[in-house]
């Protein structure tokens, strides 16, 4: 007797109407999270969410130019800043399967006319990590204002930080730098005798039909580029201008979410590494920040719900823009955030929307009481500002989102001669963020400006007691 395949099909069937339905369900909640944190002025860029694999969400949020008022979409152009990093990882990774390099020998191999007092202890391995020593290059002093802007070529670059001296031996701690991965583009180009630029797009971009991705060039004229901009309280500016032969293989390219997911695909193929390969680029070698660091891969555990899952995430930010890729290879769930008005929550963002996709708990975007606060010290003074800080910080609805924007909110407040009402504003960080070193380093540098030399030695001196590496705050 047959047996009827009836039942089977209305089972297959009914699972994947259920599947559909949870994935708008979930579709609906984040486009209505990331509405909210537009209101609030935190999200303004493009978003796109896939769930095993599959995208569930994709969307433009705010302007891509606020001039024309041109929508944000998902094929609006974006600059990565250090996703960049990924890119270049993954190209020396290559190039080590190819047998063109040694990840574990000292990169004057491969630069022969690099200072070898240093030169001699760093290893590629240690540039993929930032465990180099070698000064991060957009820490130096001025850096903004008297290199950022004027174009360089590599081997111009890695001269103006080649002969610094190292802030620690090769390998022993990890300390972000951008000069590492500068080094890593400029060995690519040695060793290949292509520019960066060539060997990316060869090597990746052209292979994935990430035909909307590039290394940025502010002369040239780049369809669905987004301009970049940065927020002075709830004011948008235009954001400064960076040559981007500076960020060049630590932060120069500039991609689409939707780019982003078919790069997101790739990297559970072998596509452009072998199996073996493409592990390396995500082991956690070494502590850095909470988690750990690959190769151009921040990589952690973290618990959804009664399960830990492997994170494999990575920031970036870039005179105007903020951005940020998530994964959990293990369900091939990815979270694409890129942002055009400057620094935002994207980290908190991405939580929300990681614990919407496994059907989790998370706190709803607040107000910044930052931008309100601005606004009251400026326009009424010291006591109109105590009189809104008092009346906001009461209201659930506003918080201080982070700790930099208090802070930016205080400079700008003392930039405009109104030194009393920076002080308000440096005190109220300093309650909220009470083991924080840089916030006393800050209230002190107001009140000397004020004229109050010993408030300001007290909060020198709290502020290195809490962070003895403030050089700054020791010299005061």
């Amino acid at each position: 007797m047959k047996k009827s395949i009836k039942p089977i099909l209305l089972s297959a069937t009914l699972l994947l109407f259920t599947i559909t339905t949870f994935a708008q369900d979930k579709a609906k909640e984040i486009e209505q999270l990331l509405k909210k944190y537009n209101e609030y002025g935190q999200f303004n860029g493009s978003a796109l969410v896939a769930e095993n694999g599959k995208i569930i969400f994709k969307k433009g949020f705010g302007s891509a130019n606020f001039e024309w008022n041109v929508p944000n979409q998902p094929d609006t152009k974006f600059r990565l800043g250090s996703i960049t990093k990924q890119f270049t990882a993954l190209l020396i990774v290559k190039l080590a399967e190819e047998g063109k390099i040694k990840l574990d020998v000292p990169i004057t191999t491969y630069l022969p006319d690099y200072p070898k007092e240093n030169g001699n202890k760093i290893t590629i391995h240690h540039l993929l990590t930032h465990t180099s020593g070698i000064p991060n290059y957009t820490n130096a002093p001025n850096f903004f204002k008297d290199k950022a802007k004027n174009p360089y070529t590599p081997e111009e670059f890695v001269k103006t930080f080649s002969a610094l001296p190292l802030e620690f031996t090769p390998g022993e701690k990890f300390n972000y730098s951008n000069s590492g991965y500068f080094l890593l583009g400029y060995i690519i180009e040695k060793i290949t005798g292509k520019t960066y630029e060539q060997y990316l797009q060869e090597t990746i971009f052209t292979p994935l039909k990430m035909v909307n991705s590039g290394y940025d060039h502010s002369d040239l004229i780049i369809k669905n580029r987004a301009t970049g901009y940065e927020k002075e309280g709830k004011k948008i500016v235009n954001a400064a201008y960076i040559d981007m032969s500076i960020p060049y293989a630590a932060g120069s390219l500039y991609s689409t979410v939707e780019d982003l997911y078919l790069w997101d695909q790739a990297l559970y193929t072998n596509k452009l590494l072998s199996e073996k390969s493409m592990e390396l680029l995500f082991k956690p070698y070494i502590k850095a920040w909470d988690d750990s660091y690959g190769y151009g891969w921040a990589v952690e555990e973290v618990s959804v719900g009664d399960k830990k899952v492997k994170i494999t995430e990575h920031g970036g930010g870039i005179n105007g823009f903020n951005t940020i890729i998530s994964r959990i290879p293990a369900d091939k769930n990815l979270v694409v955030l890129l942002n055009n008005t400057g620094g935002t929550v994207l980290g908190e963002m991405n939580n929300s929307i990681r614990a919407i996709l496994y059907k989790q708990a998370y706190d709803q975007p607040k107000k910044s009481l930052a931008l309100d606060l601005l606004d009251a010290y400026s326009q009424k003074g010291v006591a109109g500002g105590n009189e809104a800080y008092k009346k906001l910080k009461n209201d659930p609805t506003y918080t201080i989102i982070k700790e930099g924007d208090m802070n930016r909110v205080g400079y700008q407040l003392l930039q405009t001669g109104k030194k009393k009402e920076a002080i308000e504003i440096f005190k109220i960080n300093v309650e909220a963020f009470p083991k924080s070193g840089n916030t006393y380093d800050s209230l002190g540098e107001a009140y000397l400006a004020d004229g109050d030399k010993k408030l300001a030695i007290e909060n020198y001196t709290k502020s290195v007691e809490l962070d003895p590496t403030n050089e700054g705050g020791k010299k005061f």
